[in-house]
């Protein structure tokens, strides 16, 4: 709090000296400076141009010229979807451009999914073979990474748990670096990482300039600022108002193998569907296309390995609405900003909450509404709880449950816009002046005679009009048709077998599949349980599912959701069946440990965490920590090996070895301006 008044006093001052100075709004800002007017070198605005950015953002006209030329450590407030990447990636690319024999820049991210995104938006940054980027994060090959390590790089994109596990092995050496990027500084502290990124800055670079960007500013960031960076200044964007979306946020939870069918009644029971369906992977966007083309969906895909061209004209396509339904993943959807969307669809729960604000950011835009459906397996109802709280506090706003349409409440919502549509091409309104005057003359009742108090109500009358449909004019030819067709037969029955001959497919419930509510089921029909079984005893994905077929009695593809770490194993099972095989457990001392996993946070994040298929980054840190006795480490103590450096209690950190100051100052949107003054400001 004492920090804040002295950057608002600081600021007030400074504005004080400074009378000449002309006040610019960051919509003004967004209007005049081009990023040309940033300091950016040739070689850096044409990877701009090449990334179709036309003007800055407000976040990157406050961040890039106070890195291009200034040293401050810098916490910047940017909201998801505004260009900080940018803001921050295109002065590192500019500095970083000759080849070097070690790391020069560090980024830091919450989530695997949030660091091969910001890696690839990296490399779309550069326009030559350097600077080098790579991405570190849990649940990958160690061996890969480390010979992407040895071959060099420059930039280092990881998630803090492997970041550390590099320099544990010492494959990674951060001694020298001159960029620390925090980014996603809120959901870093949400996500518990405050540890890993002490030790990390223990063994970094003292000089390194740091940066912080978050989308909020709570109290613990202005610690960690005053803990890690010394002198810094703040930046951000004026007048952010902290609303609620103009978006309806739901989830439908539904099964791995019913989401097409889910998917088709969404887009079935929406008038005019125009949306983006997010997918986790480029194969399953090829899926979920291919799906819908043979249901007689136009729908396009979206990924890396769609080559440019042919992206520009799915794009195209998409903008004129030819396609209305674009399947795309994160990583090829960055970038798009298209207006007038109806639909955000998530076709699989995102990983974290940044994700999921910055997809439906694109639909609920200026002042319309939106709606964002979210599609969640009923295995995944714990991570949910923990996933909804972050999203209600990002958005300002809740997601609500809602059940899936049936097959007959989406036959008739389509056969009503059927009707209606019909009806709008067929008839035309016309105005009944004999109509209007009857009920003048004949409808004016005794009591509605004009007076002071009902004279208004009066004059409206007289302006009321009544309109009657009318069959549009059609050629002569068409009703000599209409007549042959309808010779001696009766008129209604042909009309009804030519809307079957041209509708009947699309109305048929055929068209549907089905959605069975016992598979879906309610609350605790899916328990997930911990099973002492892991890759160490020969056990993966199949022989996990085979072991539990033949000890309950079920089917395979009963035994859901596997994540297969080193000593155990995490599987959701009907609760009938999961309750069935933890008393087994118990009351067979052969048989392996069982018990429920009930972490709140759900699949992947428990103590001990799953580095299965789906375990986070976080989870597999966490199961390192339980196997190599590193918990002590974890909880404020010292590892045996830790370096002398690390080992002073005095400070947190080897950046307090520099004398902490007080900031500067806040800088908003109108500290910068575009002015002959810019050059000695900058």
């Amino acid at each position: 709090m004492e920090e804040n008044l002295n950057l608002e006093s600081d600021l007030l001052l400074n504005q004080e000296t400074e009378e000449q100075e002309v006040i610019e709004s960051t919509e003004e800002l967004s209007d005049t400076v081009t990023f040309e007017d940033l300091g950016l070198d040739e070689y850096t605005l044409k990877a701009v141009e090449r990334k179709g950015f036309v003007t800055p953002s407000p976040i990157q006209v406050l961040a890039i010229p106070r890195l291009l030329t200034g040293d401050t450590n810098l916490i910047a407030r940017a909201r998801t979807g505004t260009g900080k990447t940018a803001a921050f990636g295109l002065p590192i690319i500019q500095s970083v451009r000759t080849k070097s024999n070690h790391v020069e820049a560090l980024i830091l991210e919450p989530t695997r999914e949030l660091a091969m995104q910001t890696c690839e938006e990296m490399k779309s940054f550069t326009t030559s073979d350097f600077p080098r980027t790579t991405v570190l994060y849990g649940g990958a090959s160690y061996s890969t990474q480390i010979k992407d390590l040895k071959k060099g790089c420059e930039i280092v994109v990881g998630t803090p748990g492997r970041i550390k596990d590099h320099i544990e092995k010492k494959t990674l050496d951060l001694s020298k670096i001159k960029y620390f990027i925090l980014d996603e500084g809120d959901e870093m502290l949400d996500m518990g990482f405050i540890d890993d990124i002490r030790e990390i800055f223990q063994h970094a670079n003292v000089e390194s300039r740091i940066l912080l960007f978050s989308a909020t500013m709570p109290a613990p960031i202005l610690k960690i600022a005053g803990d890690f960076m010394g002198e810094y200044d703040i930046i951000e964007e004026e007048n952010v108002i902290d609303e609620a979306l103009l978006i309806d946020q739901k989830y439908w939870m539904v099964k791995e193998s019913d989401k097409i069918e889910a998917l088709v009644r969404l887009i079935d029971m929406s008038p005019d569907f125009y949306g983006l369906v997010f997918t986790m992977t480029k194969m399953d966007a090829d899926r979920v296309t291919r799906e819908l083309d043979m249901r007689g969906y136009e729908a396009a895909a979206l990924h890396g390995d769609i080559m440019q061209n042919q992206r520009e004209k799915v794009l195209e396509r998409f903008r004129m609405k030819k396609t209305r339904i674009l399947v795309a993943t994160d990583v090829a959807a960055r970038g798009i900003d298209i207006s007038g969307l109806s639909h955000v669809v998530n076709y699989s729960l995102p990983f974290d909450t940044a994700t999921y604000v910055h997809r439906i950011g694109r639909t609920g835009r200026a002042g319309t509404t939106g709606i964002a459906v979210t599609f969640v397996r009923p295995e995944e109802r714990r991570k949910l709880g923990y996933f909804t709280k972050n999203v209600e506090r990002a958005t300002k706003s809740k997601i609500k449950e809602e059940k899936i349409p049936t097959v007959s409440e989406v036959l008739t919502i389509k056969e009503n816009r059927l009707i209606s549509e019909l009806k709008e091409k067929l008839f035309e309104k016309v105005v009944d002046d004999s109509i209007v005057d009857e009920n003048i003359v004949d409808e004016t009742d005794a009591n509605e005679i004009p007076t002071e108090s009902n004279e208004n109500s009066f004059e409206a009358e007289e302006i009321k009009t009544e309109t009657a449909l009318k069959p549009r004019e059609v050629h002569e030819k068409y009703i000599d048709l209409a007549h042959s067709l309808c010779e001696n037969q009766d008129s209604e029955l042909v009309l009804a077998n030519m809307l079957s001959l041209f509708y009947g497919d699309k109305l048929s419930p055929k068209h549907y599949g089905k959605i069975s509510s016992r598979e879906i089921g309610l609350r605790g029909d899916v328990t997930r349980i911990y099973v002492s079984l892991g890759k160490k005893d020969g056990y993966r994905a199949k022989e996990i599912a085979d072991y539990f077929s033949k000890l309950l009695h079920i089917p395979g593809r009963m035994v859901d959701d596997i994540d297969v770490a080193q000593q155990f194993a995490l599987v959701s099972l009907p609760a009938a069946s999961a309750k069935k095989a933890l008393e087994l457990s118990k009351s067979n001392k052969k048989l392996p440990h069982m018990h429920v996993d009930s972490k709140e946070e759900g699949r992947g994040s428990r103590k001990g965490g799953g580095s299965g298929r789906n375990g986070s980054d976080r989870g597999e840190r966490k199961e390192r920590s339980h196997n190599d006795g590193r918990d002590g480490r974890r909880n404020g103590g010292r590892s045996e090996n830790q370096s002398s450096r690390g080992k002073s209690s005095s400070r947190p950190n080897v950046h307090n070895q520099v004398e902490r100051k007080a900031p500067k100052k806040s800088a908003g949107a109108d500290i910068y301006k575009k002015s002959s003054k810019k050059a000695e400001r900058f």
